[in-house]
């Protein structure tokens, strides 16, 4: 029969990550010419409706929560109510299955569903990173990382949101039959075998408050002067104030430093500048206030998880040309 892949469904569930195992576990079973993985949908009560505000449509399924049992692998999508602690009975599944050795997956939110069962205190985990925050307040035993795609504690594995639910499950792929069936898995499904960076790089870019918030004008003239080598006694200068009351103020209304806040604001100048020019990675540097392409590369690596290069690859804008194809600009 293979390895049992066994992916919960739960009222509200995501759709699109309720097909991410069928579809590459199946694929690879494809690739390989051999039904190397049985799949199976388990919800409780044998059916669940999927997410509203991703097209809702009622499903049926021959397995329970029972059905957990024997999977080698459980798979935990998202679903809408997953701020809600899950209902005892599918906690107590998903601890029994860990019990009995089987590997836990969860792809997005499903980290709250996973978390709530306690396996995962303890652990290093990640979520989608809009959630992240909320996971390490409910969950303080669990060490959240939002920068990353997947962590893989062996049978423990967590992934980022949405698309990181397909990294996740190539991932398994390539530990269950090699890199090789992993790689032709990833080239059917039209996806890198393993993609560059994290989701740090995919992480919303805040603007400058709009409110009349004491900061307002000392934040849009750092913006306006990133490309200079800013001191934190220019800036206290600028705002009228001493550097001491300068870092309080940025403390209590920005939670970060200037400093910190300034590094921030130059990493997103030079997303902008990737996205949107084709200058030099040396002029990026320059107009960002990196001084120099090694700066920018460290900062920007650490930030994002990627380099300037991969990340201007990934999200060059583009446009359609006037036959239909998807060009850069």
């Amino acid at each position: 029969m293979g390895l049992v892949v066994a992916v919960l469904a739960l009222d509200g569930v995501v759709p699109f990550e309720l097909a991410i195992p069928g579809q590459v576990f199946g694929t690879a079973n494809l690739a390989a010419g051999t039904p190397h993985y049985a799949l199976r949908i388990c919800a409780p009560g044998r059916g669940a409706t999927t997410s509203p505000e991703h097209g809702a449509f009622r499903m049926h399924t021959p397995y329970d929560l029972d059905g957990l049992a024997g999977a080698d692998t459980v798979v935990i999508p998202a679903h809408a109510g997953f701020l809600d602690p899950p209902p005892p009975p599918v906690v107590e599944a998903l601890q029994r299955a860990a019990a009995r050795g089987a590997r836990l997956a969860s792809v997005c939110v499903g980290a709250f569903t996973l978390a709530a069962t306690g396996l995962l205190d303890g652990h290093r985990a990640t979520t989608h990173w809009q959630f992240a925050d909320e996971l390490a307040r409910r969950h303080p035993r669990v060490e959240v990382d939002p920068a990353v795609l997947f962590v893989d504690h062996g049978s423990l594995i967590t992934s980022a949101g949405v698309a990181a639910g397909l990294d996740l499950c190539l991932h398994l792929v390539r530990r269950d039959l090699g890199a090789d069936l992993a790689a032709a898995t990833a080239r059917r499904t039209v996806m890198p075998l393993q993609r560059d960076g994290g989701q740090a790089q995919y992480i919303e870019r805040p603007e400058v408050p709009t409110d009349l918030s004491a900061l307002q004008p000392v934040l849009r003239w750092m913006e306006s002067h990133l490309h200079r080598p800013l001191t934190l006694a220019e800036i206290a200068g600028h705002a009228g104030v001493s550097v001491r009351t300068l870092n309080r103020r940025f403390r209590d209304q920005t939670g970060t430093t200037p400093l910190q806040w300034l590094l921030r604001a130059r990493i997103h100048r030079a997303q902008q500048l990737l996205e949107t020019t084709d200058l030099p990675v040396p002029h990026v540097a320059d107009r960002s206030g990196f001084g120099s392409a090694p700066a920018l590369r460290h900062h920007f690596g650490r930030h994002t998880r990627t380099s300037p290069h991969a990340y201007r690859a990934a999200f060059r804008q583009r446009h359609l040309d006037e036959h239909g194809t998807l060009r850069g600009e």
